[in-house]
């Protein structure tokens, strides 16, 4: 099987564990949809968008703000764009999501996430 394009959301361990609120997992869809709209010129985007029943994503987890912002860094050292959501009024850093990317395309710029629990 060919490998496909997934998209990568990475949340904050520390608040879906302290709130586990529904406001908590929605800056992840705001993350994802932001990403692709950002990008929707991007022909990753595009492909992407082309098979919507084969739309791939992962959701995975990162202890704390320090910690997404350097995926945010390993991400820009990997040339993948990303969209960071920040939560307003409080300027929070809360997830990111990526351009839909071949996981072999990742290098080690996700090493440190976990699958989300």
């Amino acid at each position: 099987m060919a490998e496909a394009r997934t998209m990568f959301i990475v949340m904050r361990k520390d608040l879906v564990k302290v709130h586990a609120t529904p406001h908590d997992i929605r800056a992840s869809y705001h993350a994802a949809v932001a990403a692709i709209h950002k990008f929707r010129e991007d022909e990753r985007v595009k492909e992407y968008l082309s098979d919507v029943d084969g739309m791939h994503k992962v959701v995975l987890e990162t202890k704390n703000e320090a910690s997404l912002v350097k995926v945010a860094d390993s991400l820009k050292q990997q040339d993948i764009p990303y969209y960071l959501w920040v939560e307003q009024p409080e300027n929070t850093p809360t997830c990111l999501a990526t351009v839909p990317v071949m996981r072999s395309d990742l290098g080690d710029a996700l090493k440190r996430c976990s699958l989300l629990r």
